[in-house]
């Protein structure tokens, strides 16, 4: 837990409720239809993500008071129960869109009343309650900002798949910013022990820890992420239709779905578009790729003559570079002029896959309670990313966050950084 919430309740209080507002920024503009569509199993509905965080916070800190209080019907805790199995049942998550009760005025309602009486605990608990009380917010706070990421990568793919091509947010005014990438080049890192893995310094996730001790062959890494115009080489050259290329389950699924380029991707009479939250827009070939699984992020490493780093190696090229940066321009990537060590080619553009499996670092503990289902029980057929997107929240561009998905998953902002071995 950090000084903040162990000794500014004022503080903690301000920070709840920016949180909180943020969220609701995000969908300020946004239809109820647009809040309750769900565009497939992986996705949530708006709507399910203000309930889900709103429910994190009655659950796990008011309850943890009393249970006296009644804030909306029992059948919610069913409704916007993620996977917490020790809480109690959860709706299917493929299903979450098939609800249209309650409404979005209501899920509002819910949440208002809510953050009322947490805004009253946060500043009434006893010395004794707060010790207790403090790291929950905490945990809280940073789990809804991960659910804000997921509100616009979630958004993004549900409007995306609309042939009105419609934009979730106004284009913000002035020119795109868009500037060519800096000449690619691989760095060499000498192998031997480091260390990796969160040193107690502010807020970490459980799975960032425990910090240990892991051995590196020496690599080389690229100074930057690769970028739309590189990846457009590989769709010309004919790399969706090269098999050698492809792990086994990647080939088999694009050959299935008949994939030929990232998901985002549009070509009209020759001409390459993007789908963006600010609608479709021509591709900025000085942007780095996105929306990318990570068999088409490992397709394309081979392709280069490169492979994706493990995260041993990402983490330990970030803690030698800048610090990251805290927040994007804009909520998509752009291309930037990259001197050198600028934190931009690691934080704040895309998601970057690794090879590495998701998986405990040695001496992990998942925490008593329900809380340790947080993490712990997903460390199983799932790939690491690292670094972080245009759409994460600051203060979560950290060197040690370990970012989770499946191999085949494309819907986020993930695009990729090359190594090779030397």
């Amino acid at each position: 837990m950090t000084t903040l919430f162990r000794h500014d309740r004022q503080a903690a209080l301000a920070q709840f409720q920016a949180v909180r507002s943020h969220t609701l920024d995000l969908v300020a503009g946004l239809s109820p239809e647009d809040m309750t569509v769900q565009s497939m199993p992986d996705a949530s509905p708006l709507k399910w993500h203000v309930g889900h965080t709103t429910w994190f916070f009655e659950t796990f800190l008011l309850d943890a008071v009393s249970t006296a209080h009644s804030f909306a019907p029992a059948a919610y805790g069913v409704l916007f129960n993620s996977y917490y199995q020790t809480i109690g049942p959860q709706w299917a998550r493929a299903a979450r869109g098939h609800l249209s009760r309650p409404n979005v005025a209501e899920v509002l309602a819910w949440r208002q009343a809510v953050d009322a009486s947490v805004a009253g605990l946060i500043l009434s608990a006893g010395d004794a309650a707060w010790a207790k009380l403090a790291p929950i917010l905490e945990i809280g706070l940073n789990h809804e900002q991960q659910h804000q990421e997921l509100i616009c990568t979630d958004l993004r793919h549900a409007l995306s798949l609309n042939p009105l091509e419609p934009a979730a947010y106004p284009l913000p005014q002035g020119p795109w910013p868009t500037a060519a990438a800096q000449p690619l080049r691989f760095d060499r890192h000498d192998g031997g022990v480091v260390s990796i893995g969160a040193e107690g310094k502010g807020f970490a996730f459980d799975n960032e820890g425990p910090r240990h001790r892991t051995f590196l062959q020496p690599h080389a890494l690229a100074n930057r992420l690769v970028t739309n115009g590189e990846f457009l080489g590989f769709i010309t050259d004919g790399g969706y239709q090269a098999p050698a290329l492809w792990l086994a389950e990647g080939w088999e699924r694009l050959q299935a779905e008949g994939l030929v380029h990232p998901l985002y991707w549009r070509c009209r009479d020759g001409a390459w578009f993007e789908h963006t939250l600010y609608g479709t827009l021509a591709l900025d070939p000085h942007a780095p790729v996105n929306g990318l699984s990570a068999f088409e992020a490992a397709a394309y490493a081979v392709w280069a003559g490169a492979r994706l780093p493990t995260e041993g190696e990402w983490e330990r090229g970030a803690r030698q570079s800048a610090a990251p940066v805290v927040a994007a321009p804009l909520l998509h990537p752009v291309g930037a002029a990259q001197a050198e060590d600028d934190p931009s080619a690691l934080f704040g553009q895309v998601w970057q896959w690794t090879q590495s499996a998701y998986a405990p670092y040695p001496g992990f503990t998942a925490p008593a309670g329900a809380l340790g289902e947080y993490n712990g029980k997903f460390m199983i057929n799932q790939l690491v990313l690292r670094g972080s997107s245009c759409a994460t929240p600051a203060g979560h561009s950290r060197a040690t966050y370990r970012n989770f998905f499946p191999a085949h998953a494309r819907w986020q902002f993930a695009g990729l950084r090359l190594a090779k071995d030397v």
